[in-house]
């Protein structure tokens, strides 16, 4: 008679996700997941609560070679989507301020300048965004009009071989700790992309506080006046909307591994919490209410994890659209903050103490289901497609 398997399954991988993966890729995994639970885990709580960017790991993570870890070239990596997603995945279960900084790096900044900037322009940055030595922001949102790209008052105007620029950007990640900014200004040719430096007359970055999410992460307000930019500084290869929409795919795609992480964070701490709280002289897992909140967490997480992986597949295979993107940032993020809420509550008092990670994970991912495409947003994108109605 047969013995009956009575292997376990991953709890944070009941569909053995990692059995599909590649060497290369569990090892950049392996690798990142060492450095959040090492370097990441054991400061990131005092960070969230000073409200302050932990910026002694930057080094950490370009070491691993976490910045640009797509491109090809320029000091490098050059990995595949799936490995950026499992590098956005550990992060994030880390914090998302942390996977916040390194998809600005990577998707919104290095990305733009490798697919659209000059040679030139290439050689001075990507190496030095890479090793970590410059950071870059990305502007483009505006305070009139977040989902409204296309309402843009930052203009630029040629002046002899020059730009001077002028207007602000709003909620702007690693504002205040660029060296560049990557800022999208409206011209009398489109949309164009500029590089501005951090030390250009007229241009200021200011910080915003009072945060109550992603508070281990810089997030700012730009500020241009008659901001003088040379021509060498615009990137020469996009004009239009297609410039700054394609930048958010790529880091849409980021984001829709990322949050993985932050449910898996949260499951994982119920899972062991309510196996050691006694209520009622069982422990709290034995509750079927209890079991059937879990077992919802774990189906979440699974059809997000199954989502993500065909969508780098389609990425590497150079098949991934915009509107596939939407449909992983949308699944993910609300499954994500829907997991980080309920885990909260399931902690009871406990769960409104920063000694437990979901109350965290459920302030930060209140951003991340905002940014780079609301929920909303995201639902129309879909929607357009399938009707081929611009409901906008």
């Amino acid at each position: 008679m047969a013995t009956a398997d009575k292997r376990q399954l991953n709890p944070l991988d009941l569909y053995d996700i990692r059995a599909e993966l590649s060497e290369e890729e569990c090892m950049v995994q392996d690798s990142v997941a060492r450095l959040v639970d090492d370097k990441v885990l054991p400061v990131i709580r005092e960070a969230f609560e000073n409200h302050t960017f932990p910026r002694e790991l930057v080094q950490e993570v370009a070491e691993l070679g976490l910045l640009g870890s797509s491109i090809e070239g320029y000091d490098c990596a050059g990995l595949n989507a799936i490995c950026y997603g499992l590098i956005c995945q550990e992060l994030e279960r880390g914090d998302s301020g942390l996977r916040s900084f390194v998809s600005v790096q990577s998707s919104l900044v290095m990305f733009p300048i490798h697919a659209y900037g000059s040679e030139e322009q290439k050689t001075r940055w990507l190496p030095a965004m890479a090793r970590g030595e410059a950071i870059g922001c990305f502007g483009l949102t505006e305070p009139q009009g977040g989902s409204d790209p296309s309402n843009m008052k930052t203009h630029a105007k040629r002046d002899g071989s020059d730009w001077i620029l002028n207007g602000s950007k709003m909620w702007i990640t690693n504002g205040n700790l660029a060296d560049a900014a990557v800022v999208w200004a409206m011209t009398e040719e489109g949309v164009r992309g500029f590089i501005v430096e951090k030390d250009m007359p007229g241009f200021t970055a200011q910080e915003i506080e009072n945060k109550f999410s992603l508070r281990a992460s810089v997030t700012s307000a730009l500020f241009f006046d008659n901001v003088r930019v040379p021509d060498e500084s615009v990137l020469p290869g996009v004009i239009g909307l297609k410039g700054p929409l394609s930048c958010l795919t790529q880091a849409r795609y980021g984001i829709s591994w990322g949050v993985i992480g932050a449910a898996q964070a949260c499951l994982s701490e119920v899972l062991n919490y309510t196996q050691d709280r006694i209520l009622f002289h069982r422990p709290l897992a034995s509750n079927q209410a209890i079991q059937i909140r879990l077992a919802d967490m774990a189906r979440r997480i699974t059809t997000a994890q199954l989502l993500s992986l065909q969508l780098g597949r389609l990425k590497d295979q150079g098949r991934m659209t915009p509107t596939q993107v939407s449909v992983a940032k949308w699944n993910n993020c609300r499954a994500a903050i829907d997991i980080a809420r309920d885990a909260r509550d399931i902690l009871g008092g406990a769960g409104i103490s920063a000694e437990y990670v979901p109350v965290r994970h459920m302030l930060n991912l209140e951003s991340v289901i905002t940014y780079e495409g609301t929920e909303t947003v995201h639902q129309l994108v879909v929607g357009k497609e399938l009707t081929g109605v611009n409901a906008f």
